[in-house]
């Protein structure tokens, strides 16, 4: 079986942590797939939202969801926090991809819980057609980059 590979950035601009609450918990007795998937949403809002945006308004247009991409690493449990670090990277006319390394602290080590991606095309809603990366975004994510 073929695994999916991500090459994560060196540079991550933004990083928050969450706490896994018991409805993220699956049957396993550990963080679902469905639940890191909003987890990481709310990464990404928190993201834009460091910009000043958020996902109907990043700095003039709005942004829809293509794809994602993870890779896990390590089990996550109810009462644990998670630290993600997340970045932009991959630019193109109408889209980017929005990276994410997720760990966590245990017995003061930091371990790898999971990698992902998810690919974000800039869209009007208005019109319901993809739009431009806006100039104003790339310029603000390069300017943290450094």
């Amino acid at each position: 079986m073929a695994r999916i590979k991500l090459k994560l950035p060196e540079t991550f601009i933004f990083e928050t942590s969450l706490y896994v609450r018991i409805t993220d918990i699956n049957y396993g007795g550990h963080l679902g797939n469905d639940a890191l998937l909003s987890l990481l949403h709310d990464v990404r809002l928190q993201f834009f939202q460091s910009f000043g945006c958020s996902e109907l308004d990043l700095f003039g247009t709005s942004v829809i969801m293509a794809d994602v991409a993870v890779v896990y690493r390590a089990e996550c449990f109810q009462g644990e926090t998670l630290l993600f670090k997340a970045t932009a990277d991959e630019f193109g006319p109408f889209g980017f991809d929005v990276f994410y390394r997720v760990t966590k602290l245990k017995d003061n080590q930091e371990i790898l819980v999971a990698e992902a991606k998810t690919g974000i095309v800039c869209f009007d809603y208005t019109a319901r057609k993809k739009a431009e990366v806006p100039v104003a975004f790339l310029a603000a994510v390069n300017a943290r980059k450094g």
